[in-house]
């Protein structure tokens, strides 16, 4: 093509459908961001990256890499270790030694490989990455503590990998004195890579903490930022950037009193479209008849990796932390090579051929062959794995609710008869303490406080449901929970906004959520009701009594709360859905107090004294619920 802008724009477009279409069928977009890249690459020729980029393809590879591994940075909190800290240690310290010194011996023997660069494969191999481990643990649904230490290996790993490469090919390059100058380039890199890394880090968070900068400017900056010192670190070291920009994501995301919320969304949509460009660039650069050339040395390093580097290293880092064994063994399956190993192989092979290095050509394709097996492989495999061990989560079925008022607290009960998780939050102790009465998981404290998104795992919960009477905090968490849990997952009761002042109405975007059960369901309406009696009550459907029977028979009487299908799976009824409950489902409904119609003479001369009645004077029937004849 000889207009550039086609062949980027196709990237584009090409990238997002990959990812469209990894989310629709939950596998990791690597797959078929590889497979795609391949075939508009060498098999097709479609798309050429080097004819593209020329001489800046790696350095946008490298940039693109180190806003890859911020990004990933920026999610890392100290606290979500909860005592797990030391096997993330091992897995990037000891585990990463073990797997470099098995896979480099194998990869000489079995490709025929020199020592130099079977140790350079075998360095580069050490690195799993978050952009191929966030997907799958989204499918796998492991519990949160397997799940935060693969997320923070993945992440911290990334740079130590690449600073082990980079010694490597520091002590290959080296002309004379080999070993004094790795250990220089080493202690030069981690000394920069922390300096650097820790102060920069500290002083974007004094920038945001104080204002410094408008906040139009604040992304815009950080990235700037981060980008700059990445440089600059290089320049200092070579390759120490990777580093650098993983410990100021760290130091960043754990200052006291400093949001990231908006930089890590920013940034998470850049790296969306970084990680889905590079992917298929890269692959568009492998040569098939290299991979081919590779030979079946190649299956034996990938069983090598995938069955004895690889838990023999969890083993090793497991001691001292009490893990079982099926905490363990998933452990040890999960470990997908990602964008960090395609990058760092790409880079030094362009390098090694500038310098006329032999068996160059092995490096990439193993690399590549290395992350198409582990991500093929374990992709469909980790979640039967997972089901095996019984470390498998069940699917986000219950529900988060803040207020503990009564009409909660019942609701609350009804779904956990049918096993559905439910956690009541409210500030007010004197409620909760009557839902812990009824054995009702409970959180005392504002649900969207740092304290509870450490102690509160939502993993369990599909949806947040906002049933209190703050009527200020109530948009506030409705925000804070859509931003955690995705668009969608928080309903909320009624507020009668329409009644108010328009310059009295909260923002629109807050309204649409509202809505949970009718219209005009509100707090104080819910809470009325129950005060005069009414009840929630489970109904069974049949083909008998079907849902039409059902509305027939309690009118107007019922208000309709959720639908219990024949999986145990709970469905709200809201003002936006048509729901239509089956034979055998179960309808939870609160049940008003039933009006009793009676006839009796009355006497022109007598009193009646009544509650809550209503005399037609035609008939003489009252509907009341109390009455005294005097």
């Amino acid at each position: 093509m000889n207009d550039p802008i086609i062949p980027l724009v196709a990237v584009g477009l090409i990238s997002i459908a990959c990812q469209f279409f990894a989310y629709k069928i939950k596998i990791p977009a690597i797959l078929p961001l590889l497979v795609v890249g391949i075939i508009v690459g060498p098999v097709t020729g479609l798309i050429n990256a080097d004819n593209l980029f020329g001489d800046l393809l790696f350095p946008v590879v490298s940039l693109a890499v180190a806003i890859i591994l911020f990004e990933g940075a920026l999610t890392l909190k100290f606290e979500d270790l909860s005592g797990h800290g030391s096997m993330v240690r091992n897995l990037c310290t000891v585990g990463v030694i073990i797997t470099w010194l098995i896979v480099a011996p194998v990869a000489h023997f079995a490709l025929g490989m020199s020592w130099q660069m079977a140790f350079l494969l075998g360095a580069i191999l050490t690195v799993t990455g978050p952009t191929v481990i966030v997907p799958m643990l989204r499918t796998v649904r492991p519990s949160s503590k397997i799940s935060n230490i693969l997320r923070w290996e993945g992440i911290v790993i990334d740079p130590i990998g690449a600073l082990l490469a980079v010694l490597v090919f520091e002590y290959l390059v080296a002309t004379q004195d080999a070993i004094s100058h790795t250990l220089y380039a080493f202690g030069l890199t981690l000394a920069v890579g922390f300096g650097i890394g820790a102060s920069i880090g500290y002083l974007m968070g004094q920038m945001l903490r104080n204002n410094w900068v408008p906040h139009y400017l604040i992304n815009t900056a950080i990235l700037t930022i981060m980008l700059g010192a990445f440089a600059g670190s290089n320049l200092l070291a070579h390759e120490s950037g990777l580093l650098t920009v993983t410990v100021m994501g760290m130091v960043l995301a754990n200052m006291r009193n400093v949001d990231v919320d908006d930089i890590l969304e920013f940034k998470e949509t850049l790296s969306v479209l970084l990680i889905s460009g590079l992917f298929i660039l890269l692959a568009s650069r492998i040569n098939i008849d290299s991979i081919i050339h590779v030979g079946w040395g190649s299956i034996v390093v990938l069983i090598v990796i995938m069955f004895v580097a690889r838990p023999l290293s969890v083993m090793a880092s497991s001691f001292g932390t009490g893990l079982n064994w099926r905490e363990l063994a998933l452990l040890s399956w999960i470990a997908p090579r990602g964008i960090v190993a395609a990058a760092v192989s790409a880079l030094f092979a362009l390098k090694l051929e500038a310098l006329n290095y032999e068996q160059v050509d092995l490096l990439v394709p193993m690399v590549f062959l290395v992350i198409i097996t582990t991500v093929v492989i374990q992709s469909l495999t980790s979640v039967k794995v997972a089901e095996y061990l019984k470390m498998r989560s069940p699917a986000p079925n219950g529900f988060l609710i803040f207020g503990a008022g009564q009409f909660n607290r019942m609701f609350a009960k009804e779904l956990r008869e049918y096993n559905i998780p439910v956690l009541l939050t409210d500030t007010n102790w004197d409620a909760l303490r009557l839902a812990r009465m009824d054995n009702i998981s409970t959180y005392f404290g504002n649900p969207m406080s740092d304290h509870a998104s450490r102690k509160i795992d939502l993993t369990a919960y599909r949806r947040v449901l906002i049933m209190s009477p703050y009527k200020q905090l109530n948009p506030m968490l409705t925000y804070h929970f859509e931003y955690e849990m995705g668009k969608g997952t928080v309903l909320g009761l009624s507020n009668n906004e329409q009644q108010q002042r328009p310059s009295h109405q909260v923002a629109g975007s807050y309204t649409k959520n509202l809505g949970l059960f009718a219209d005009d369901i509100t707090y104080g309406k819910l809470a009325s009701w129950v005060t005069k009696g009414a009840k929630i009550k489970s109904t069974r459907l049949s083909e008998e009594f079907n849902y039409e029977s059902y509305q027939h028979e309690y009118a107007e009487r019922s208000l309709k709360l959720a639908a219990i299908d024949l999986n145990g799976h709970a469905h709200l009824f809201t003002t936006n859905n048509n729901l239509k409950p089956k034979a055998d489902w179960r309808i939870i409904s609160l049940i008003t107090a039933e009006k009793k119609v009676v006839e009796t003479p009355i006497e022109p001369d007598s009193q009646v004294q009544t509650t809550d009645s209503i005399v037609d004077k035609k008939t003489q029937k009252i509907s009341e619920t109390k009455y005294t004849v005097i």
